[in-house]
């Protein structure tokens, strides 16, 4: 059974496409006819069915969608074992929306001119999520916050950078009491889902501040852009933002100190793909100790 006929039956059923799953797979779409037409002979049943414009699994297709991208990625770490001597293969690495914006880019521009035949699949999400899916091997290594808990010990952790809360006001309120401002202004609220929201919430409470709340958003790089356009105050870690947005707003340092939110790199212990995560982990590292990112 060859890979590729694997390929083509997946990248049909998650597009719904035969056409769209040719443009992405850079063959014909009579192609990927033909090569589903070859999975089905070997296996013997029919896996996919047309449904007026689009292409779906038949019932025995559900069935192995998952085993067959077991095999693809069984497939793909049989060659990473064989060549562990050579920088190549695809990382599947997770990031959270701030390093998607500036570190990961940065990493990832740095090193595919360094090693050509590297690749990377790279997939925002929240840390959270990010975190379960290192654990069930669905990704190689992640971009994200440290858990609010002890990690497990078949997890390694990097941390890259600390980042403490701070205020965010227009330029116009630079010289105000961040929690007066707080307490007074519309308040745009960093995702309560999120672990660094979470902290937010802890900071409010134990500063007795109960805010005007106005916009809640996941996104830090939107909630500085709406405190730069005058829709309100926030209060965020002290990440990385593109200095068009920063240019707009002030940073106000806050008069308690709380515990840092601590953003690194996880992924599994003794990983087959470790070359590459360290080679990843080792750029970041840089990276982070240099102005550019900082």
């Amino acid at each position: 059974m060859k890979t590729a006929f694997l390929h083509a039956f997946l990248m049909t059923v998650d597009t719904g496409s035969m056409a769209e799953a040719s443009r992405r797979l850079n063959i014909t779409a009579a192609a990927v006819a033909q090569q589903i037409k070859a999975l089905e002979g070997e296996i013997g049943v029919e896996l996919v069915t047309r449904v007026g414009k689009t292409v779906r699994p038949t019932e025995a297709g559900y069935r192995v969608i998952e085993r067959a991208r077991t095999l693809l990625q069984d497939a793909a770490n049989l060659k990473a074992i064989a060549n562990l001597g050579e920088v190549s293969g695809e990382l599947r690495l997770g990031s959270i929306n701030t390093a998607v914006e500036s570190l990961v880019p940065e990493v990832v521009a740095q090193l595919v001119i360094a090693y050509p035949d590297l690749r990377f699949h790279i997939k925002p999400a929240l840390s959270s999520e990010l975190f379960n899916e290192v654990q069930h091997g669905d990704l190689d290594a992640a971009v994200c916050l440290h858990p609010l808990f002890s990690l497990p010990k078949t997890l390694v952790w990097q941390q890259l950078r600390e980042e403490k809360l701070i205020a965010l006001a227009p330029l116009s309120l630079a010289d105000k009491d961040p929690h007066e401002l707080l307490r007074t202004q519309p308040f745009i609220r960093f995702d309560r889902k999120q672990w660094g929201g979470q902290q937010v919430d802890h900071y409010l409470r134990i500063a007795n501040i109960v805010p005007r709340e106005r916009i809640e958003l996941s996104h830090l790089s939107a909630i500085a852009t709406l405190v730069g356009r005058g829709v309100g105050v926030a209060l965020v870690p002290d990440t990385v933002m593109p200095a068009s947005i920063t240019s707009r707003i002030v940073r106000l340092p806050l008069p308690i100190n709380t515990r840092p939110r601590q953003l690194g790199i996880l992924w599994q212990r003794a990983s087959i793909h470790e070359k590459l995560i360290n080679l990843f982990v080792n750029q970041a590292k840089i990276l982070c100790q240099s102005s550019d990112i900082q």
